[in-house]
């Protein structure tokens, strides 16, 4: 048995996969998911074996990605971002950057990370942050500032986020921007309760407000410029939040082929007395949704597999992640839109499951990088920055 169906049984799945239109109607968090996901190791993936988890490699968690997106999208996009700071810890700590070791250590012990990243209006996205960080005399650090879309808002026991340390601008070898781990029970941060949302309402991204929050030095990983670099941090959080972004997206695609595939089988035209499966049209947009598919597969799994092995891609990095989840999200709104072109008005009720797997994928706009950023970078490989 492979290491993913080891660990996502075909009954853990379907038990979430029953659970997800639940969650979406109650715009509730995925609780019991999560717990089963916890038993069964899943949050210790990535974490090496000899430090009490499975010693999954990135191919391997991106396959398993797939199919919880598969059965429960929202699901499968709140641990991601668990997943993406073990993924990150990993990556450094290979690199020799001891500071990680903290986070591989508490995962495997039963911590929550969660992602605390995204400000609104930023579209610097990691090189420049608008939360105000505050070096205090014994090295700690506390922050001021307001992050969105913390998924995992309920249950995270170590928020992973960064500042910007405004009395280090106009210093020589400046680095102000500050990377940490703050403790649930960290007092000076309090969660703004406004996730009510189109779809993914499983992951409760609600926002973050952080009042003097406080991080100690040992909690403090990283400091970093302003602006764009080739620290291996930034490569670590790009690479590993992008491929396994675009891997959620590719399962929900994986999913509505599979249901389109089903109900153009149970649908019987009038006209012809034939299942719609026959159809020449229906066959058609089936197809053109496949032929999509199957080129972001191999997109996907080629790109996960050149990051596991250290490829050296120089300067094509960043627009050769950037396409990939621009192609993921993408992708995965062509299939829904050609699925539910075949598979009949029915699927436009609310308790449809195409239904909520259209409405979970649109949250794929609002995902650094999102287009206009992936535009920048691509542009700016291709023709030279303006």
């Amino acid at each position: 048995m492979d290491p993913v169906t080891t660990v996502l049984s075909p009954e853990l799945l379907a038990r979430i996969a029953a659970r997800a239109p639940g969650y979406d109607a109650r715009n509730e968090f995925c609780h019991e998911d999560l717990a089963e996901l916890t038993e069964a190791g899943y949050l210790r993936a990535m974490v090496p074996a000899q430090m009490g988890g499975l010693g999954w490699d990135l191919p391997t968690l991106v396959a398993a990605q797939r199919r919880l997106a598969a059965a429960a999208p929202a699901t499968a996009l709140a641990v991601n971002m668990h997943h993406i700071w073990v993924s990150v810890a990993r990556s450094m700590v290979a690199g020799g950057h001891a500071a990680f070791e903290q986070v591989l250590k508490e995962a495997a012990a039963g911590e929550i990370f969660a992602f605390g990243i995204s400000e609104a209006g930023n579209d610097a996205v990691l090189f420049d942050s608008t939360t105000q960080a505050v070096l205090d005399d014994d090295g700690a650090v506390s922050f001021t500032g307001t992050k969105i879309f913390t998924t995992l808002s309920p249950v995270w026991t170590r928020l992973g986020l960064f500042g910007k340390d405004t009395a280090a601008t106009g210093q020589e070898g400046e680095t102000p921007l500050i990377f940490g781990f703050l403790e649930r029970e960290a007092p000076g941060w309090r969660t703004i309760e406004n996730w009510d949302t189109l779809g993914m309402r499983a992951t409760q991204s609600h926002a973050t407000a952080l009042e003097g929050a406080r991080i100690p030095a040992e909690r403090i990983v990283r400091r970093l410029p302003v602006g764009p670099n080739p620290d291996p941090l930034v490569f670590a959080i790009f690479s590993s939040f992008l491929t396994l972004l675009a891997a959620v997206y590719t399962g929900i695609g994986d999913r509505a082929l599979t249901l389109g595939a089903e109900l153009v089988a149970q649908r019987r035209s009038l006209l012809s007395g034939e299942t719609m499966d026959r159809d020449p049209d229906a066959r058609y947009k089936l197809a053109e949704a496949q032929l999509a598919q199957l080129s972001l597969d191999s997109q996907l799994r080629g790109l996960a597999a050149e990051i596991e092995a250290g490829a050296e891609h120089g300067a094509s990095w960043s627009p050769r992640l950037a396409a990939l989840r621009t192609s993921a999200t993408r992708t995965a709104r062509k299939v829904l839109d050609l699925v539910l072109g075949v598979s009949g008005g029915a699927q436009y009720h609310r308790e449809s499951e195409l239904s909520r797997l259209y409405r979970d994928v649109l949250a794929g706009i609002h995902h650094p990088s999102d287009d206009e950023s992936a535009h920048r970078t691509l542009a700016n490989y291709t023709l030279g920055p303006l």
